[in-house]
């Protein structure tokens, strides 16, 4: 018992000295991105609070502090929430708004410090704990469903390293509280032995959790650059459009159409790796809200889909045409407007059921 409660104790102080050191890069890093380094970076510090409880129970000798800590717990899916709001969205800004989300953390901070940390009082903590829980983790995923349609309606490059990196840390918060459900559920059966175990799994579950933080941190900069958040997905424009006969507006449809297939043939957009809705509606002079409308609904196609269709028939062109031996994959994919050979080979594939190369090699 003793090597067990030892084993928890260092792991736990590992957690809490490394979740220090990635906020206070976070908060120190040269980023243009301030406002989601800056939350999650407070994230961060509130459960390296909360977790200081695997090695030291010191607090206890110290009610206020002791109240602070078990509060506190209430502020780390708010800030989650918010933190995803302003990874996804560039734009995003706090507002008077967003401290509703700290209300619960401040009932309970008064009740608890009123009552005493009454038992009653206790059980109401541990109910509503888990209820916010749920209620924010299904907030967050309605969030990243949002952001990834929103990308694609308006987005030509296959960047989606924010949206599988915030799925990844949702994720793994819903494995890592799995642990403390059951750890719960334990402290009130006959299987109490147990619950080192369990406080074990945990202590190695934050720790996997928080270097795979330090590792992006480190390696993904790029994280943090968001999306417009006054984009709205193309259903909700397609509820908004007023009234207008079919016939004019099938005119209009089929003289946008014959514009944006003449650039696209003629002015090869879609060679800018960066290209976005906003910019190819400027270059087919087209308003963008018209040019989503035609993609999306007229076409059926996301804008993201419909302009790497264009870049997947210039690649199958490089890759069969045998004066063009000397070009190489990554060349050809740099050529065509795409930006990452991942990218590239994930969306030829789901295109031809081929590889570049194998593709290549068919054609020859």
């Amino acid at each position: 018992m003793e090597n067990k409660l030892e084993i928890i104790s260092t792991i736990g102080k590992i957690v809490v000295f490394v979740m220090l050191l990635l906020s206070v890069f976070l908060f120190t890093v040269n980023t243009k991105s301030k406002l989601p380094n800056r939350i999650f970076g407070i994230y961060l510090l509130v459960i390296a609070f909360d977790l200081i409880g695997l090695f030291t129970n010191k607090t206890l000798e110290y009610p206020n502090l002791h109240i602070l800590k078990i509060s506190s717990s209430l502020l780390q899916l708010p800030l989650f929430y918010l933190y995803v709001l302003s990874a996804c969205y560039s734009n995003f800004k706090i507002e008077k708004k967003h401290f509703y989300h700290f209300l619960l953390f401040i009932i309970f901070l008064i009740t608890f410090k009123i009552t005493n940390l009454s038992k009653q009082v206790f059980i109401l903590y541990e109910i509503i704990g888990e209820v916010q829980y749920i209620v924010y983790i299904i907030a967050v995923f309605v969030v990243l469903k949002k952001y990834k349609r929103l990308y694609l309606e308006n987005y030509s490059n296959a960047n989606y390293a924010i949206y599988k990196w915030l799925f990844q840390i949702t994720i793994f918060s819903c494995i890592a509280h799995s642990f403390v459900i059951i750890r719960w559920y334990l402290s009130n059966s006959i299987f109490q032995e147990y619950i080192l175990n369990i406080n074990i799994l945990i202590s190695l579950t934050v720790l996997s959790i928080t270097i795979f933080f330090v590792l992006k941190a480190l390696h993904r900069p790029e994280l943090f650059s968001g999306i417009n958040i006054n984009l709205s997905p193309v259903k909700s424009i397609l509820e908004k459009k007023t009234n207008t006969t079919n016939i004019q507006k099938n005119e209009t449809e089929n003289e946008y159409l014959n514009k944006l297939t003449l650039l696209m043939t003629e002015e090869k957009p879609y060679l800018d790796f960066e290209l976005t809705l906003q910019k190819l509606a400027i270059q087919v002079d087209i308003p963008e809200r018209e040019l989503s409308l035609l993609i999306n609904h007229h076409l059926n196609k996301h804008f993201f889909d419909f302009i790497n269709e264009y870049r997947i028939n210039d690649a199958k062109i490089l890759l069969k045409d045998p004066t063009k031996k000397e070009l190489t994959v990554l060349e050809i994919l740099y050529e065509v407007g795409f930006n990452s050979k991942s990218s590239f080979y994930t969306a030829f594939k789901k295109a031809t059921n081929q590889t570049p190369t194998e593709y290549r090699k068919s054609t020859t």
